[in-house]
This record gives C-alpha cells, structure tokens and sequence, in this order.
C-alpha cells in the first residue's frame, strides 16, 4: 500500500472509530441480575406496515413474535427476532385489545378480543377464524352488547378459559372446553364503578392486572379471593410468567397529570417479590417486607400495555396511547 493511501485509510478509520465513540450507549434500564438495553429501531416497519395503538403481543412456538394492534390496515404483525416483517393479516379488529396464544394438540391459536365488535375470537396463526364469541346475552347481567368490552382472556391448561370484561361491567366468564359459559362472577358492585381486571394469565387459579388498583389479584376459579400482591406506583396492565419469574408491564400512577411519566416494567420472583423495575425506580422493602411507592424514571417507555419474554431473556413490549409506536425490545445484559 501506497504511503498516502496507508495514511488515508488509517485516517478514516481513526475518525470512524472516533464517531462511533461518541455514539451513546442506550442506557442499562433495570436491577441487579435483571438489566437490559434497548435495540434501536427493532420493528420499526414504516408506512406501509402502520400501527396504531399496540395492545397484545406473544411468541410463538418458531420464534416469531406477534403483535396485535387496532390499525385496521394490518391488525396482526408477525415478526422475527430482528424485527423484520415476517407476514400480517386482520383489517377486522377496530377494537383490538387482547391477545393470547395457545396450543392445542400439535397446532398453536390465538384469542383475541375486540373492545368495539364486543367480542372474543378464536383463530389460527395466519388468520382464519375458527370460533367466535358475542356478548353473553343470556347471563342477565347485560342490556346490550355495547355494555360488554372483554379485555383479555385467561387459559388454564385443560382447555377451559376465562373472559375478562375489563371495559365493560368487570364480570368474569368461565367457559367451558366445548365453548359453551359455565359461571359468571366478579362484576361492578359495592358501588366501585370500575375494579379493574385488566390482563393477567391462568397461574393456578387466576392471576389478574388490576388496572389503575395498583396490585395483582389472584382468585380461584369461582371468582373467590386467594391472594393479593401490592404493587404500589404501578398500575398493571398485564403480566407474564416465565419459569419462577413474573414479568409486569405498568401504567406509572401519575399518568395523565404527567405526560412524561408513563410506565415501567417489573420482574418478580416466584414468592412476588420485585427484583427489578426497567424504567423505573429499584425496588425498596422496610424491615416488615412492604414495599415502597415505586415511580417511573428513565423516559423510555409511554405506556406499556403487554410484553413477552423470549428464549434468551429479551423482553418485547407493546404500548398503547404512545404515538402510534412500534414495540420496544429489551435486550437483557
């Protein structure tokens, strides 16, 4: 090599490795052994693959992450690892809120709800409609299917569900493993107009994120009481388990009066205790084991809404009411 163009490339390469020095870092979000950063512009797909608000979102059995958000252009957005576009469906879901998969025999479906059709569907992974569920007219405890908004369904691994009506009258349905409703339970009484079961999972009984009630809430599946986990500074939109981890994605307590503080998410352990909050404040117990106000603190999230956790330990995260936003992915670290 010529002695100028020696000195050239070494230059370029000094500078080059110089510009690349000045580039921050995304900064390590979390606590303890459960630290991660973000990886900029996974999933971003733009104008041809829009979003709305993102609600659901889940992995499949090949890896592929699931997104369900109300953009009726594409209501369904099927992802790889890196967050390229795999294939998308559903122009149908105006509403589109809750997701859920689950495996049937030696093929996986989706449960998905819709705030505005009032209504559960129940479908294959590339789309086609296998079932359906109407508002429960026959229950009396609704006037009209508009009074019915199901949130999130709950699976139990007999087959059975469960239906959250988390925007409608907060009854609970449990259905049985032929479709057909078997209980109702839960509901608005008391005079609490709204008590909150949001999302939440089937954990032995059932596991529910209460909505602005700053706690998850186990019940058994009569609808009765078994336990009551505080989440204080957090409101749970919905939660996830991994082997003896939870993970919660939360609203922070101060939203709306506080545009900038939207959310963070937690990890618990098997016993509920927080381990760590990504996004937010670390985790403080007194010497009587209650936990202090938790807060949001790094300006990263808007306002989880779902996550899933892959394989590796990366947590994906849908947002709704976050500007039309695609997931975020938290590689852990």
């Amino acid at each position: 090599m010529r002695r100028r163009n020696f000195l050239k490339t070494s230059t370029l390469g000094l500078v080059t490795g110089l510009a690349q020095a000045r580039t921050p870092l995304p900064p390590i979000l979390g606590h303890g052994e459960f630290r991660y950063r973000i990886v900029p512009g996974w999933g971003v797909l733009g104008d041809k693959t829009p979003v709305n608000n993102c609600h659901g979102i889940v992995e499949d059995a090949e890896g592929h992450i699931i997104l369900f958000t109300d953009h009726t252009d594409n209501n369904v957005i099927v992802y790889d690892k890196a967050g390229k576009l795999v294939h998308k469906w559903g122009t149908t879901f105006p509403g589109a809120h809750g997701l859920s998969i689950v495996r049937e025999g030696r093929r996986e479906v989706l449960y998905l709800t819709d705030l505005k059709r009032n209504a559960v569907f129940k479908s294959t992974l590339d789309g086609e409609m296998l079932d359906e569920w109407n508002w429960p007219e026959t229950s009396g405890h609704y006037e009209n299917a508009g009074q019915y908004r199901p949130s999130w369904t709950l699976h139990p691994p007999d087959g059975r569900f469960f239906v959250l009506d988390g925007y409608g009258k907060d009854f609970i349905q449990r259905i049985s493993k032929d479709g057909k409703q078997e209980a109702v339970f839960g509901g608005q009484k008391g005079g609490i107009e709204h008590w909150g079961p949001h999302g939440g999972i089937y954990d032995d009984g059932l596991l529910i994120a209460m909505s602005d009630r700053q706690y998850l809430l186990k019940l058994d599946d009569d609808g009765r009481e078994k336990l009551r986990i505080p989440l204080p500074g957090g409101n749970p939109r919905q939660i996830q388990r991994v082997g003896d981890h939870y993970y919660v994605a939360h609203l922070a307590d101060n939203w709306p009066a506080d545009r900038d503080s939207r959310g963070f998410l937690s990890i618990l352990d098997k016993d509920f205790k927080v381990l760590s909050n990504p996004g937010g404040t670390a985790p403080e117990y007194d010497d009587d084991g209650k936990l202090a106000k938790m807060a949001h603190k790094e300006p990263v999230f808007l306002h989880p809404h779902d996550l899933v956790v892959d394989g590796e330990g990366s947590i994906y995260v849908a947002q709704f009411n976050s500007g039309n936003t695609y997931p975020i992915k938290l590689e852990r670290i």
